[in-house]
C-alpha cells in the first residue's frame, strides 16, 4: 500500500489543481488577478503614507540633532570627537564590585573609566541617570549637578540617545542597591544624527535587523550576545584543533575546476589570464593534497560560496571547518567529532545540554549511530539492502511518491532520496547517519564488506546536518572513475557534480595515506550552541533578497 501523502506533496497537488481551474476558467483567473492587484496597491499606499509621516518626523530629530552638533562646535567641542581611555567594560565593573554593599563602596574610593553608548536618560531635578551601553553589556551612571558643576550638567542634558559619552568616576551603590558610576569627569565623544529605534515597536522586523544589523546590535541584547559568543565557539574549536596536533592552513578560494562537494558554484572572471574561476565549494581536495606531502593533520576554518536558496538553514557564503587525519578512518572520526564538540561546549558555556528548536539537545558522547539503509528499513518497510535493479527502484519510488530527476536514477540515490524524505526529520538528539550509497559519495572509500555504499557518515541533530565526514578514497584508479560518473552525472543534468581534477587523481598516485577527514558547518553549530533557530541569527551579514521598490 502506498504511503500518506507528505505535507509538501499535498500543497504541491492543490496549487497544480488551482491553477489548473483557473486555466479552464480564464474570466474567473482574470478576476482574481485585478482583486490582487487592487490589494496590493492599497497595501502600497498605506505604507506609502507610513513612510511620508515617518520621514517628516524623522526629518525633524535630524534637525534638532543638527543643531545641538553646531552648539557643541560654537563650545569648541568636537562634536565627533578624540581617541578615549576606558579602565573598565560595564561586565568587569559588575564582576569586580557586584557583591559589595553600599557601605563598602562609600568606604572605598574605586575610580573607573568607560564609555558607550547612551540607550536611556532621565533628570529629576539636579541628578541625572544615563544607561551606558558598551561591547559587554549596560551600567548606569549617574550625574549630580552639585559634584560635576553646571557646565558639565548642562552638556549631559544636550546630550540625546544614541550619542556616544565617556565618563570617569566612582563606583557606587544607589540606594535602589542599583550598581553605577558616579560622574566625575563628562565626555562627549560621538554626536548620533539619527535617533535609535523605538525601544519596545522600532527594530522589530526581522528583515530589517540582518540589513541593518548596526541597528540590531545596539538595540537586541541577544543578537549582541551570539556576536561576541561566535568568535569564542571558533576559538574554542581552534584551541582543540592545535592541542591535538592539526595544523591550520589556509587554501585557495579561486579554483579553476569544480570539485571537493555536490554543489551549485558561483563563477567569476581572472581578466588577466582571461578565464573563468569557481568560487570553492569546500577546501576538501586541496587539504588532501597537503597530505600527500606529508603533513598528515591538517584543518582549515574558512568561508564556502555555493550558489544555492536561502532558508533557516542555508545561506550562499557560510563558514566551515574541514580536517583531515592521516591514518585515521571512520570510527576514529566519530570520536573526534564526539570530543570536538563536548569540548567546545564545555570551554564556552560549561555545559553539554542546549535548548535547541524547542529540545533539550546533549552534546555529551557517544551519539547514536543509525545505518542509511536501517533506517529506511525503519521506517518505510522498504529493504534496500536486497540486490535490485534501477526499474525496481523506481518502481518503489513511484509507490511512495518520492521524486527522482534523470540523473538519480540509480539505487543508492533513491535510497538518499528515501531518507531525506521519511527518515531525516525523525531525528532530534546527535545522530550519526552512515553508509551512504557510492553514487552519491565521489570522494569517498567504498565498504570492504559492501561496495555498494561508503566510508561515511553525517551528523544530524533535529534533522540537521551538522557535518559530513568520510573515510577519505586514496585509490587513485577508483577516484578517477567516480569523477567519470560525476562527468556523466553532469550530462544528464546534475549541475551539483564535480569536474574531473587530473591533477588530484595524479597526487593520489603519488600515495595518500588512510585518511579520516570531516567538514562541520560552523554556521549551524552556533545556531545549535547559541539556540537560535535562523542561520541568519549567527551571521553579522547574511544574504539579503534587494529591497522592493
Amino acid at each position: 500500500m502506498a504511503e500518506e501523502l507528505t505535507k509538501e506533496e499535498k500543497a504541491r497537488i492543490k496549487e497544480e489543481r488551482r491553477k489548473a481551474f483557473l486555466a479552464a476558467h480564464p474570466e474567473l483567473a482574470a478576476k482574481q488577478m485585478e482583486a490582487e492587484a487592487k490589494k496590493k496597491d492599497a497595501k502600497k499606499k498605506v505604507e506609502d503614507i507610513k513612510e511620508t509621516v515617518e520621514s517628516i518626523a524623522m526629518n525633524d530629530q535630524q534637525q534638532a540633532r543638527i543643531d545641538k552638533m553646531n552648539t557643541l562646535r560654537e563650545m569648541g567641542i568636537d562634536p565627533f570627537g578624540q581617541g578615549y581611555d576606558q579602565t573598565h567594560h560595564a561586565s568587569e565593573i559588575f564582576e569586580q564590585f557586584g557583591d559589595k554593599t553600599i557601605e563598602d563602596l562609600d568606604g572605598a574610593n574605586h575610580t573607573v573609566s568607560i564609555a558607550g553608548r547612551i540607550m536611556s536618560k532621565r533628570r529629576m531635578g539636579k541628578l541625572g541617570f544615563i544607561h551606558l551601553l558598551d561591547r559587554s553589556g549596560r551600567i548606569q551612571v549617574v550625574i549630580n549637578q552639585r559634584v560635576v558643576g553646571d557646565d558639565i550638567y548642562n552638556l549631559f542634558k544636550m546630550s540625546d540617545l544614541g550619542d556616544i559619552i565617556g565618563v570617569k568616576g566612582r563606583v557606587i551603590k544607589t540606594m535602589a542597591g542599583e550598581l553605577s558610576v558616579e560622574v566625575h569627569e563628562y565626555t562627549h565623544l560621538c554626536k548620533a544624527l539619527r535617533p535609535l529605534p523605538e525601544k519596545y515597536h522600532g527594530l522589530t522586523d526581522k528583515e530589517e535587523r540582518y540589513r541593518r544589523r548596526y541597528l540590531d546590535l545596539i538595540m537586541n541584547d541577544s543578537s549582541r550576545e551570539v556576536a561576541l559568543l561566535r568568535p569564542r565557539i571558533v576559538s574554542a574549536i581552534r584551541h582543540y584543533m592545535d592541542s591535538h596536533g592539526y595544523v591550520e592552513v589556509e587554501t585557495p578560494i579561486l579554483s579553476p575546476i569544480l570539485g571537493g562537494a555536490s554543489a551549485r558554484p558561483f563563477i567569476t572572471h581572472h581578466n588577466a589570464l582571461n578565464k573563468d574561476f569557481y568560487l570553492r565549494i569546500a577546501t576538501e581536495l586541496s587539504l588532501k593534497r597537503l597530505l600527500v606531502g606529508d603533513m598528515e593533520r591538517v584543518y582549515e576554518i574558512g568561508r564556502i560560496f555555493r550558489n544555492e536558496g536561502m532558508d533557516l538553514k542555508h545561506n550562499p557564503e557560510f563558514t566551515t571547518m574541514e580536517a583531515y587525519c592521516a591514518y585515521s578512518d571512520l570510527e576514529g572520526m566519530m570520536k573526534f567529532n564526539e570530543e570536538l564538540f563536548e569540548s567546545v561546549a564545555e570551554q564556552v558555556f560549561h555545559k553539554t545540554d542546549f535548548e535547541f528548536m524547542g529540545k533539550t539537545i546533549s552534546l555529551k558522547g557517544p551519539f547514536k549511530r543509525w545505518n542509511m539503509v536501517d533506517a529506511v528499513k525503519e521506517v518505510t518497510g522498504v529493504d534496500f539492502w536486497k540486490e535490485m535493479s534501477v526499474e525496481e527502484a523506481l518502481k518503489i519510488a513511484e509507490e511512495h511518491h518520492v521524486e527522482v530527476l534523470p540523473h538519480q536514477r540509480t539505487v543508492g540515490n533513491i535510497i538518499s532520496l528515501f531518507f531525506d524524505e521519511f527518515c531525516e526529520d525523525k531525528i532530534e538528539q546527535p545522530t550519526f547517519v552512515w553508509g551512504h550509497p557510492i553514487e552519491i559519495s565521489p570522494l569517498a572509500k567504498k565498504n570492504p564488506k559492501d561496495p555498494r555504499f561508503t566510508e561515511r557518515f553525517e551528523l544530524e541533530i533535529m534533522g540537521i546536518e551538522m557535518d559530513n565526514a568520510f573515510g577519505e578514497l586514496n585509490d587513485p584508479i577508483d577516484q578517477r572513475k567516480r569523477f567519470e560518473d560525476q562527468l556523466k552525472a553532469k550530462e544528464l543534468g546534475d549541475d551539483e557534480a564535480s569536474d574531473m581534477d587530473i591533477d588530484y587523481v595524479e597526487a593520489l598516485e603519488y600515495g595518500l595515506p588512510p585518511t579520516g577527514g570531516i567538514g562541520i558547518g560552523i554556521d549551524r553549530l552556533v545556531m545549535l550552541l547559541t539556540g537560535m533557530d535562523s542561520i541568519r541569527d549567527v551571521l553579522l551579514y547574511p544574504t539579503m533578497k534587494p529591497r522592493e521598490d
